[in-house]
C-alpha cells in the first residue's frame, strides 16, 4: 500500500513540478533590458509596487503550487524513510 502511495505522490510532484514552472515562466518580466542594470535604469529599483490583476494572480498561483509542491516533498521523504 505504502509503494502506491509512494508512486501517486511522485506523479503529483512532477505535475506540480510543471505547473511551477509553467507559472514561473507566465509571469511578467520585471526588467526593461539589460541595459538598464549598466545605464542605471528609470530608478524604480527601490520603489514598492503592488502586483495587480494577472500579475497577483500568477504571484499567488505560484506561492501555492510552491508550498504544495513542499508539502508533497515532505511526505516522500518520511514514505522513503520507512
Amino acid at each position: 500500500m505504502e509503494k502506491i502511495i509512494y508512486d501517486i505522490l511522485i506523479v503529483v510532484m512532477l505535475v506540480i513540478s510543471a505547473f511551477i514552472v509553467v507559472a514561473i515562466f507566465m509571469q511578467p518580466s520585471k526588467q526593461d533590458g539589460a541595459a538598464d542594470a549598466f545605464s542605471g535604469g528609470t530608478g524604480e529599483l527601490f520603489e514598492r509596487r503592488k502586483a495587480r490583476g494577472f500579475e497577483a494572480i500568477m504571484q499567488r498561483f505560484t506561492a501555492v503550487m510552491i508550498g504544495a509542491w513542499l508539502v508533497v516533498g515532505f511526505a516522500l521523504v518520511v514514505l522513503s524513510t520507512r
